[in-house]
């Protein structure tokens, strides 16, 4: 029977989900390795028939979608390189002969996962994003939520994994989706999931985090939630390349519509009379902007909404806007001071587009207590010279305890997908910053340690064994 209030096509999908989970936890990792690869494979040869659908559903650019699909099969193929590898169930062997003690750990699959797929990214974090992949690799079934902005691709996408399934002999219901707006909240009250990944507003990620923490049985919410993203400009950098700087934070501004997550949306200037100059460098350049076609009509509405909102701001100034186009979202560059800023936390929200808000000071303690004001962050960057960065290390202090990753001299806009990548932070930016939904460490959001002890050797699995027949690197104490 469905669980309380949660629809036949919700509880068939979870409930087909939680019986695959029995047989797909107990698939080696060279099965999971021959999945992940069919599934990049499959997408690669969809992808002259995907894209162009794409292209209908989302408004991106045709190089956008080819470079983001193939983004994202590089992004499945380095999780299979994860498997093959071995080491990432973090085999701890620790025996002793006196006392004599047999105690060994590893990581293993949580069960469940829903995933929600976001709108602005339809390949890499959508139907075979990083989350859904992060979650079969760690051995956990997948029931997807797929957006509405781009339901065709989803199913394009969503066909690929179930071809991959099948050819490698995995469980069919090892991936599963489920539409509509009821289906996600259902999803995430649903008894039998065990955790969930989202990627998209702070309403909708607080929401399911509410949701989730108020079960009989809790679950942990892994929401990217959004971020401004912010930018210091230190003194010498400034003097020295202001120019180049303007130009590469508008431009990473500016890109893709400023419909990224990591798109630079606070900009804090130091206090010299070059920021004048900067700022009206800045100002020109998106004076002589386009906007851009956004995903949907109801984010471009949202972004009118924002932006109108900080422009009756009494403390806020319109410093440029872009061209004005029908059915097009307009650049804006707003400024305000320090103290305005300060006083008035909202101006730290959020606008999903091409707008941004610089910041003037009027001291360096000013600069630092911005940096100390400020919410969790995906990102925060620092453009500066040696003698700069030698001056404001306080700065990067600070930084650390507000953000997920840190750039010198750099725009955050491209997050590359590596074993050392975070894209995370803080929040309200996510709602767990242990956590990356990018890289490599994504997995361990679904997964947890268990200990084995005083297990004969026949009982234990592979990675534990003393012969080691994974072959991968494993910690041993004592042994």
């Amino acid at each position: 029977m469905p669980a309380t209030n949660i629809s036949l096509p919700v509880n068939d999908a979870v409930a087909s989900a939680h019986s695959a989970f029995s047989e797909y936890k107990k698939t080696s990792p060279a099965q999971k390795v021959l999945f992940l690869q069919a599934i990049a494979a499959e997408i690669t040869a969809a992808g002259p028939a995907i894209i162009p659908v794409t292209q209908k559903e989302s408004n991106l650019p045709l190089p956008r979608l080819e470079g983001e699909l193939i983004r994202t099969t590089k992004q499945i193929n380095l999780f299979a390189d994860l498997l093959k590898e071995g080491s990432w169930v973090r085999a701890v062997i620790d025996v002793k002969e006196n006392p004599a003690t047999d105690i060994r750990q590893m990581q293993v699959p949580f069960g469940v996962v829903a995933v929600f797929g976001a709108s602005n990214f339809p390949f890499a974090f959508s139907v075979a994003g990083g989350d859904t992949i992060s979650a079969l690799a760690a051995g956990c079934p997948v029931v997807h939520k797929a957006h509405p902005a781009h339901p065709e691709t989803a199913a394009m996408i969503a066909a690929c994994i179930h071809r991959a399934a099948e050819k490698t002999g995995m469980p069919p219901a090892v991936f599963t989706t489920v539409e509509g707006f009821e289906a996600g909240m259902q999803l995430v009250n649903h008894p039998l999931v065990s955790a969930v990944a989202f990627t998209g507003s702070f309403r909708g990620g607080k929401a399911l985090y509410d949701a989730a923490v108020k079960r009989e049985k809790p679950i942990p919410v892994y929401a990217e939630m959004g971020s401004v993203n912010p930018v210091f400009i230190l003194p010498h950098a400034l003097q020295q390349n202001g120019y180049d700087i303007a130009s590469k934070l508008v431009a990473s501004n500016l890109l893709g519509t400023g419909q990224f997550c990591t798109n630079p949306g606070i900009v804090v200037m130091p206090p010299l009379h070059d920021a004048k100059s900067f700022l009206d460098t800045s100002a020109q350049i998106i004076g002589s902007s386009k906007g851009g076609v956004m995903l949907t009509s109801g984010i471009h509405e949202a972004y009118k909404t924002g932006v109108q909102k900080f422009g009756e701001h009494k403390g806020v100034t319109v410093k440029a806007t872009g061209a004005i186009e029908e059915e097009k979202a307009t650049p804006h560059l707003f400024v305000t001071t320090a103290d305005e800023f300060l006083n008035d936390e909202h101006l730290q929200e959020e606008v999903f587009g091409p707008s941004s808000l610089f910041v003037e000071t009027d001291d360096k303690a000013a600069l630092y207590n911005i940096a100390s004001a400020l919410h969790g962050q995906l990102t925060a960057t620092i453009w500066g010279t040696e003698e700069d960065l030698k001056e404001y290390a306080d700065l990067i202090t600070i930084l650390e305890d507000k953000a997920g990753r840190l750039l010198i001299n750099g725009v955050p806009t491209g997050v590359e997908v590596t074993a050392a990548m975070v894209h995370g932070g803080p929040y309200p930016a996510t709602t767990d910053s242990r956590t990356t939904s990018v890289g490599t460490d994504a997995i361990y959001r679904f997964t947890r340690p268990v200990c084995y002890q005083n297990f004969p050797q026949f009982l234990l699995p592979d990675a534990l064994k003393d012969e080691n027949p994974l072959g991968i690197v494993r910690k041993s104490l004592g042994h």
